[in-house]
């Protein structure tokens, strides 16, 4: 992936997110590394004009959970049609990828 923007974030221990999720054994939200995604992508302005004002998920696989304390890199790169994220760990594996629709095309252009 060609990165145009990189972030590292960490997950707080005490995260609001976790309450509830779940008992026993917390696990951040899928909606809440959306959400992660989404504020990096707000960071840059080439990316934020991108997504617009109201970003709309094209694709989103969550692929392993994330637990309190965790330290999260995302990537994040401008498509055509898209712009692709992608949030791994530290040690290297894939916990979340997707893909936020453009809302800076004009649709009758994009074929």
């Amino acid at each position: 992936m060609d990165v145009q923007l990189r972030q590292r974030i960490d997950i707080a221990v005490d995260h609001p997110a976790f309450a509830g999720h779940f008992p026993g054994r917390p696990m951040l939200p899928g909606v809440a590394l959306v959400a992660e995604a989404m504020e990096a992508a707000a960071s840059d302005p080439a990316l934020a004009r991108a997504i617009g004002a109201t970003p709309r998920l094209s694709v989103v696989k969550f692929l392993e959970p994330v637990g309190p304390g965790a330290t999260l890199d995302i990537a994040l790169r401008l498509e055509a049609r898209t712009v692709a994220f992608s949030i791994g760990d530290t040690a290297g594996g894939v916990v979340a990828t997707g893909q936020f629709a453009r809302a800076d095309l004009d649709p009758a252009r994009v074929r």
